[in-house]
């Protein structure tokens, strides 16, 4: 696992960490097969002026300032413009999590303190912790400057990457608000609480690729495909019928519809 190094930074305190991605990808990936002999596709990349099949060490990075004019940047330009402080994770301020839409939050990272940071990130941590707070702060990564959310957790501290405010679509769309009655606020709510558990990541699988891999397993053993069974459902009257249905379903332990 590769990690990121970085600084967190506040005041006249400097905390060196490592950042390492919080997730990993696990889903079923197709190749794209020529229909009519099942041979995979495979895309070149040629010069658009010589018509020459290039590799990646063949390749700069350009910006077209004018129509086909290009100005060559490279890797090592782009970070020599770099200050400290903008390779560092400069903390602006502190705010409570409750006070940031989900929408908001990009890719997760576990930071980890490097050697001789360990009292100052766990200090950040435990502070934090007890206020029940989250830090904002900003770095440079690539070559844009990145808001970043420095959340607290019992077992250390995640770094969620940040869209800003211009970067999210509006977050509702208007539409009519139909009255609800007292009695069926009062079920919903109960429909909730009867569904209440604590959240236990290792209690949910992703039971479509499990279906999607038996499915890949029949057709290399050369099965048939079998067309899932359609659910049956009632048909829903009535609003507080479906709520009483349902509550009456989880007191018996059955899985809601």
């Amino acid at each position: 696992m590769i990690a990121r190094k970085s600084v967190i930074t506040f005041g006249m305190v400097a905390i060196p960490i490592a950042m390492y991605t919080a997730t990993q990808d696990n889903d079923i990936h197709f190749n794209q097969l020529h229909k009519e002999d099942n041979s995979r596709i495979r895309y070149k990349k040629t010069c658009a002026h010589c018509g020459k099949e290039i590799t990646s060490e063949d390749i700069v990075k350009g910006y077209e300032y004018d129509k086909e004019q290009y100005v060559v940047v490279t890797d090592e330009e782009v970070e020599k413009i770099k200050t400290e402080k903008e390779k560092s994770i400069q903390i602006l301020h502190f705010a409570q999590l409750n006070q940031i839409s989900p929408v908001y939050y990009d890719k997760t990272y576990q930071a980890a303190p490097e050697a001789g940071g360990e009292k100052a990130f766990e200090l950040l941590r435990a502070a934090l912790m007890a206020e029940q707070k989250i830090a904002i702060g900003k770095a440079v990564l690539g070559t844009k400057d990145t808001l970043m959310a420095i959340i607290p957790r019992e077992e250390g501290i995640l770094i969620s990457t940040m869209f800003y405010a211009d970067d999210i679509r509006q977050l509702q769309k208007a539409y009519t608000k139909p009255a609800v009655s007292e009695q069926e606020l009062t079920m919903a709510k109960t429909l909730i609480n009867s569904m209440d558990t604590p959240f236990d990541p290792a209690s949910y699988q992703d039971e479509y690729q499990e279906k999607l891999r038996a499915l890949i397993e029949s057709k290399i053993s050369g099965k048939e495909v079998v067309a899932a069974e359609p659910e049956q459902r009632g048909r829903v009257i009535d609003l507080m019928e479906a709520l009483k249905a349902s509550v009456e379903n989880v007191q018996k332990g059955k899985e809601p519809a």
